[in-house]
């Protein structure tokens, strides 16, 4: 079925090219005919008007009109000479015998009338009313004697154009260069037109056209190929479309899985200080003659219990706003280089024995625009977890480069490490290592989920690793802007 309709499309397009092949043929046929034609007569008019000419001079030096023509007739094959002088009198015709004299009407003729005005004229193709004949009369006018001849008129196509054959060869060699031309174009353009209904069959169908064949190098290829190339585009467009469908329905419910899982750890975290607090005030208040010692001890112990759900309660609420509410949150010029001395100095006001130092090489302003507050945790969390786990005595925070609009810094200690297992954990909620790297326990078990939280929040990234020489090292980014 679809040969058949290719092959009758391609048919009538090339019957539609054949007939406008002719017509141009026909059309170069004519204007040559009409070329041809007007040479002939213009040539005929000169050789008639010679004669005309030759005969009235001869008429001057008074040479009978009969005797010219009859030494002269045979220049020309079925030549009629007509004398006439302008006031009507026909002195000489060749062909009519007895009507010399006045005939007005041959006044009226137009080539006769036109040799009279301007001293020659021609008339083509006009009947005789001697022998019913159509002939070519060419007029010449000179001392108010007009001498008309004529010769039959038979300038047909075949006649006009039989003395240049070299341009009918040519138009016969163009019309089969068309007609090959014509037949190669419909065929090409038919395959192209078989090949883009193939393709809407595809289409129609829903199947896949990753191995449909390209169309030809041309025009209408590249427009089908065009057309192809929008419709894989709109495939994958869709297919994207699903799968950000898919990921934002798998990430809505990893949102709710993750909510569900922070509000059970929450729970959690909570209960512990909070039961660790009710239980001492209840011990303190059923043994009212308490030993004023252990008293101190347990009020001591529920304060400090008191300050870790301060510590959680405020972690928690740092990474809400992070993570519903980040647009929200300011950004102004902070100064990093300040941020870090300032935790250096408060660092170095610590305890002896909880103290380590801090080297850097950060010496020249580092500005950048951010949020202060979650600048400060960015430090200030990599601080404290290095300070209560690392087992160090040392911790480098480093200025690597500074790429483009970025800051590449590197914060690390000399401390124990962290087993490799643990190295892809160590930034989720609630995650914690307390075995074996523990100076004092009691974290939130937030803080460097906070800090890759603010790191992102400032267009970075953060990633931790263990040093060759002994130590955690992490290498984050920040943006300038």
């Amino acid at each position: 079925m679809a040969l058949k309709s290719k092959t009758t499309y391609q048919r009538r397009l090339f019957l539609l090219l054949v007939l406008f092949s002719l017509s141009l043929v026909f059309c170069f046929l004519l204007f040559q005919y009409q070329r041809e034609k007007k040479f002939k007569e213009e040539q005929l008019n000169s050789s008639l008007q010679l004669f005309n000419v030759q005969m009235l001079d001869a008429l001057q030096y008074g040479i009978d009109a009969k005797s010219y023509f009859e030494n002269h007739r045979d220049m020309f094959v079925d030549l009629r000479v007509t004398l006439i002088s302008t006031d009507g009198y026909v002195h000489f015709d060749s062909q009519e015998k007895g009507r010399l004299g006045p005939i007005p009407n041959h006044l009226q003729r137009e080539e006769v009338v036109g040799a009279i005005r301007n001293g020659k004229a021609y008339t083509v193709r006009r009947e005789s009313k001697i022998d019913g004949r159509d002939y070519f009369y060419s007029a010449t006018c000179e001392n108010n004697m007009v001498v008309r001849s004529a010769l039959p008129y038979n300038m047909t196509l075949l006649h006009v154009l039989q003395a240049d054959s070299d341009f009918v060869w040519f138009v016969l060699v163009i019309s089969i260069l068309l007609f090959l031309s014509g037949y190669v174009v419909t065929r090409h353009l038919g395959d192209n037109i078989s090949s883009l209904r193939e393709f809407a069959e595809l289409l129609n169908s829903g199947k896949s056209i990753n191995n449909f064949p390209p169309f030809p190098k041309d025009e209408l290829g590249d427009i089908s190929n065009h057309l192809v190339s929008l419709y894989k585009k709109m495939q994958e467009a869709m297919a994207d479309s699903e799968m950000e469908h898919e990921f934002a329905l798998h990430e809505e419910s990893e949102k709710i899985r993750i909510k569900k899982q922070l509000t059970n750890n929450i729970n959690h975290e909570l209960k512990t200080p909070v039961s660790a607090i009710r239980g001492y005030l209840e011990t303190i208040l059923s043994n009212p003659d308490m030993d004023p010692d252990l008293k101190r001890s347990f009020l001591e112990k529920s304060f400090s219990q008191t300050e870790r759900l301060c510590s959680l309660l405020s972690d928690i609420s740092t990474l809400t706003r992070m993570d519903e509410a980040s647009m929200m949150i300011s950004k102004e010029p902070v100064r990093l280089d300040l941020l870090i001395f300032e935790i250096m100095n408060e660092v170095k006001l610590l305890p002896e024995d909880d103290r380590m130092r801090i080297s850097t090489n950060v010496s020249e302003p580092l500005e950048i625009m951010g949020n202060p507050s979650l600048l400060n945790s960015i430090f200030r969390n990599l601080t404290d977890n290095a300070l209560a786990y690392s087992g160090g005595r040392d911790i480098f925070i480093t200025l690597e480069q500074e790429i483009d609009d970025f800051y590449c810094f590197s914060f690390a200690d000399n401390g124990i490490g962290v087993d490799e297992r643990h190295l892809d954990h160590i930034f989720e909620r609630f995650y914690r290592i307390d075995k074996g790297r523990s100076r004092k326990l009691g974290g939130t078990g937030l803080g460097l989920s906070i800090v890759k939280n603010a790191v992102s929040f400032h267009g970075g990234v953060i990633y931790a690793s263990n040093r060759e020489m002994g130590g955690l090292e992490f290498i984050f980014s920040l943006s300038k802007k």
